[in-house]
């Protein structure tokens, strides 16, 4: 096993980009003519988000995540949607022993790192929010307990074309949970030769190119204090801010653009609501709650840290 040490964002540049590269090979030399699909899993898994993808059955969905996971070195959990299952096959529930008079609770199938939700939208809407805690959260919340499910933890839901017979729609609440949404199409003619070549040989046997601590680092190396000079800042963070900390600036600073009379977006913009934007979804330690210490102050030296780009204005022509 290869030795876990602490990456920065110095080395991650490199030593990451080669490791990635690495579980990309690792994973093409199963799948073949997904080359998008695969290329997306890895963008959701380094940016801690979720992956939607839309396509009909038989384009080697099943077989990406069951072959991440055995090539990360995760758990694998398969959920299939039907109209019959109920939220308690999800996450869990509390079983009642009548020989002790006591409740003991059965976890579901999402405490794992992969989880694929295949047709998640032949299930009803009561049962596909079931994901919505776990999803954002990553907690799951049973007869007032709440459990912490692994990490990294990846959904990665399949869904049929909504004009396909038997589906429901997923509720907009469910959509914003996941980063990424794909359309996977057939492959090419050549890539359909390669899968029908495969099936008739021996499965490859792929090999573990990332252990799990060693890709939660990589995870970690775009909201690393320590590797942009600010150690001093890491022992008051627990988790950075999550992607939709920028996804809400940005669209913010667009709106402040218009309040303010501009049609365009100033570096100022983002800057100035980047406080606003971050504060509520950055977790502090109990080291910072203890001493006092906010999320403003952990921000503020970041933005003095990270230099607005400059930006040369023409004058608009009426």
């Amino acid at each position: 096993m290869p030795e876990e040490r602490r990456l920065t964002g110095f080395d991650a540049a490199g030593e990451g980009r080669e490791t990635v590269e690495a579980a990309l090979f690792e994973m093409k030399r199963v799948i073949a003519g997904q080359d998008e699909m695969l290329e997306r899993v890895l963008v959701c898994l380094l940016a801690g988000g979720h992956l939607l993808i839309e396509g009909v059955p038989g384009l080697a969905k099943t077989l990406t995540i069951r072959t991440a996971a055995r090539v990360l070195g995760g758990t694998f959990q398969r959920i299939q949607f039907t109209p019959d299952l109920v939220p308690a096959d999800l996450v869990g529930t509390r079983i009642y022993r009548p020989n002790t008079g006591t409740f003991d609770t059965e976890l579901g199938p999402v405490f794992t790192n992969f989880l694929l939700a295949d047709e998640i939208n032949r299930a009803p809407a009561k049962v596909q929010s079931a994901l919505l805690e776990v999803m954002q959260e990553l907690t799951v919340t049973i007869g007032g307990t709440t459990h912490v499910v692994e990490r990294p933890f990846l959904v990665m839901a399949t869904q049929n074309p909504i004009e396909s017979e038997g589906t429901y729609p997923l509720p907009e609440a469910q959509v914003d949970r996941f980063m990424l949404k794909v359309l996977v199409d057939y492959p090419a003619i050549e890539d359909e030769h390669t899968v029908a070549q495969r099936a008739l040989e021996q499965p490859v046997d792929v090999q573990r190119v990332i252990e799990l601590p060693h890709l939660l680092a990589l995870q970690s190396v775009t909201r690393d204090l320590a590797g942009h000079g600010l150690e001093s800042l890491a022992p008051f963070v627990s988790f950075g801010v999550s992607p939709r900390g920028p996804i809400s600036m940005l669209h913010a600073a667009r709106a402040l653009a218009v309040v303010r009379g501009r049609r365009y977006v100033l570096p100022s913009d983002v800057h100035e609501l980047a406080r606003d934007a971050m504060r509520h979804r950055l977790v502090m330690s109990y080291r910072a709650l203890a001493e006092g210490v906010s999320a403003d102050a952990v921000i503020g030296p970041v933005l003095e840290t990270v230099p607005m780009p400059r930006v040369e204005l023409v004058s608009e022509v009426a």
